[in-house]
């Protein structure tokens, strides 16, 4: 079997969005280059830890290069929503941000899950693009994140719409989490 290795250099668009019902979405990352998409699996954690990790990166880079333009954060969502059809690729299991200087594009690696690595591929991505997209797709992680179940101010644990058993309230059951 043969190993992916693909890149979108660089992408028209790149976004990320969930699938489901809160509690049981699934998360894509997804980028596109002329007709060509590219969407892959990535896990809610990953997406958190992605959204920290692009604002420290650009931050790191303004201060290496001060005299770069700051990124615009500005989206649309009616833009931002994922494109179907919906085709991963493959799941991710790890992500990281690189950035070249010359010319100045900014590029997310996204590898896949390794079983066995004799019997299976792996694959790797890299969506690169202008620093104002990666901050846009950070802005708008941060509302696809938010869109889940409400956290319980209490033991800071996802709550089911049917009610939340709470450990910090010795597993008394919650009232339902206010609808808005």
């Amino acid at each position: 079997m043969s190993n992916i290795d693909l890149q979108l250099d660089p992408v028209d668009h790149i976004t990320v969005d969930a699938i489901g019902k809160p509690g049981n979405r699934i998360f894509y990352l997804q980028g596109r280059k002329g007709s060509e998409i590219i969407t892959l699996i990535i896990e809610k954690i990953q997406l958190q830890s992605i959204i920290i990790g692009i604002k420290d990166f650009l931050e790191e880079i303004g201060k290496q290069y001060q005299n770069l333009p700051d990124p615009s954060p500005d989206y649309e969502e009616e833009i931002m929503q994922i494109m179907p059809p919906v085709d991963p690729l493959f799941r991710v299991g790890e992500m990281g941000l690189a950035y070249e200087k010359s010319t100045d594009k900014v590029c997310i690696i996204a590898k896949e899950i390794l079983g066995d690595e004799n019997d299976n591929p792996h694959g790797e991505v890299r969506y690169w693009c202008s620093r104002s997209q990666l901050l846009s797709l950070a802005n708008w992680s941060v509302v696809v994140v938010a869109r889940g179940r409400p956290i319980c101010p209490q033991c800071q644990q996802p709550m089911e719409p049917e009610g939340h058993f709470c450990p910090k309230k010795n597993g008394h059951k919650k009232n339902k989490p206010i609808q808005s």
